[in-house]
């Protein structure tokens, strides 16, 4: 199990002391029913976790559980309809050649932050496919860097630009695309699974809960991936 900072536990990573309290108060909630069971199903797999399972036999691997697996539409997320354009765009790219950023349904950014990752991704001069909420941004409004999309995403409209932008992408059939190449993700669990399980390294920029404990297992544990270090602006 990886070692762990205090900052880093679930409650610690939201940004008001109601949230904190809240986050806590259903952890707690959550150890506590926890007595009360005989056994507890996990999304997960041993060879992931294997010194967890072994210290606490009561909790059983069931996972990865994958929506893609099962017929009808796929679960488990908060936005639709998902662009199934971007796989036509995809198919165009060379094999292993695109940066793939999301980062779930509930991460969001401040002004500064979203126009250092596009200027980033500009810098990559890799294709790449940026999954940008409507409110991925403090205030809802999605101010690009002077220039960007004319430089980087305009051509890509009708998908010959080297970066494509959707409001939400069939997350699982795109890492199973062979070209993508890396995973820039929020390190959810669910995104995480679905990422090991296609084999695609990941950089890892957590934003709050369990995420920053899942960028410790990827990155020092597991060793499939980079951690995102921000600095202090």
């Amino acid at each position: 199990m990886p070692v762990m900072h205090p900052a880093h536990l679930a409650w610690n990573c939201i940004g008001n002391d109601e949230g904190q309290e809240l986050l806590f108060s259903c952890v707690l909630a959550g150890i506590r029913a926890i007595d009360e069971c005989d056994y507890i199903l996990c999304n997960s797999f041993r060879g992931a976790e294997a010194a967890t399972f072994a210290r606490f036999p009561k909790i059983i691997p069931v996972g990865p559980l994958l929506t893609g697996e099962r017929p009808g539409k796929p679960v488990g997320h908060f936005w639709l309809p998902e662009d199934g354009a971007c796989m036509s765009w995809l198919d165009a790219q060379p094999v292993r050649s695109v940066v793939y950023v999301a980062f779930g349904s509930f991460t969001v950014f401040d002004r500064r932050q979203f126009q250092e990752l596009a200027l980033g991704l500009e810098l990559t001069g890799r294709p790449f496919l940026w999954v940008v909420r409507p409110d991925i941004v403090h205030g809802d409004v999605h101010e690009y860097p002077d220039g960007f999309l004319d430089r980087v995403v305009a051509s890509g409209i009708n998908g010959g630009g080297r970066g494509k932008l959707v409001a939400w992408a069939p997350q699982q059939r795109v890492l199973a695309h062979p070209a993508v190449a890396c995973f820039v993700s929020h390190c959810g669990w669910n995104s995480t699974m679905e990422g090991v399980r296609n084999g695609v390294p990941f950089v890892a920029w957590p934003y709050f809960a369990d995420q920053f404990v899942n960028r410790a297992y990827i990155c020092d544990i597991w060793r499939i991936g980079l951690p995102a270090v921000a600095d202090e602006k």
